[in-house]
């Protein structure tokens, strides 16, 4: 069977999809010739970027661990991408079993990979739905179903906001989750930034140009406003190598210092 013959309905093989590239960085095997194109041009002037993405990778992980040691058993996490082990829910649910999850994703090709993985898993769900549009998230009856937002809810926007662009409105999006959430409900957001090296922003930028995986890379001070109403923990917002509740734990290691394509993450509480 061809590539193209094992591409699912309403996926167009010409346009690089975000869940692709980031899954073709991890070292996945769920992506096509468009996606590998991007993720190529990219490493050719950041070949840090594969590093940077499991640093991404493991920020999630560790901050999921983190708040489920906590007592936070509900999450949803936005932008799911194609899914990799360990998920949220085997992160979670290795803490406690009674942790619930509900994964969100525009794409049909995760759609199509978290039906087959959720199958047998009561207390998970998948949705497809566009995070830009938070109120149908909200509504949607698998969110109802097994989120109660009276008490804490982990909402995930790991990777996914450089991809809303500022008339979309970030900020306007975060402000949707939050105001659902109850005191003791966390953020964990990470995002592309604007002090990545000009030639990784360029690019990116051009090998991405007019299609959903192009993102807007914002400076510090924009990011940390996507934290308003959160107390930051931990380190703040830091690069993701960088980021850890426990400071002995050793940073992913890079190939010389602050990689050139830089994704800043942080964790906020609501208080």
């Amino acid at each position: 069977m061809t590539e193209l013959e094992r591409v699912p309905p309403g996926v167009d093989p010409s346009v690089p999809s975000s869940a692709r590239v980031y899954d073709y960085l991890l070292g996945g095997k769920d992506h096509l010739a468009v996606d590998r194109a991007v993720a190529e041009r990219l490493l050719a002037v950041a070949p840090d970027t594969r590093l940077v993405a499991r640093a991404n990778r493991r920020f999630q992980v560790e901050a999921v661990r983190h708040l489920a040691e906590q007592g936070v058993r509900q999450f949803i996490d936005l932008g799911t991408g194609i899914p990799t082990s360990p998920s949220i829910h085997e992160t979670a649910r290795a803490v406690h079993p009674a942790c619930r999850v509900v994964y969100v994703d525009y794409d049909p090709v995760v759609r199509m990979h978290a039906q087959v993985l959720l199958a047998d898993a009561p207390g998970v769900a998948s949705i497809q739905a566009d995070l830009r549009r938070p109120a149908e998230i909200l509504a949607d009856p698998h969110v109802t179903g097994l989120i109660d937002f009276d008490q804490p809810v982990c909402v995930l926007m790991v990777g996914v906001l450089h991809f809303v662009t500022d008339e979309e409105d970030p900020a306007g999006i975060v402000a949707a989750f939050r105001d659902r959430m109850s005191p003791g409900g966390h953020l964990v957001l990470s995002h592309a930034m604007a002090e990545s090296s000009p030639e990784a922003i360029a690019q990116l930028t051009m090998a991405t140009a007019g299609s959903p995986a192009q993102p807007t890379f914002r400076k510090r001070e924009r990011v940390l406003r996507l934290f308003d109403g959160f107390e930051l923990i931990g380190p703040g917002l830091v690069p993701v190598h960088e980021w850890r509740i426990d400071p002995s734990e050793p940073e992913v290691p890079l190939l010389d210092g602050m990689p050139r394509l830089r994704i800043d993450g942080g964790v906020g509480r609501l208080a």
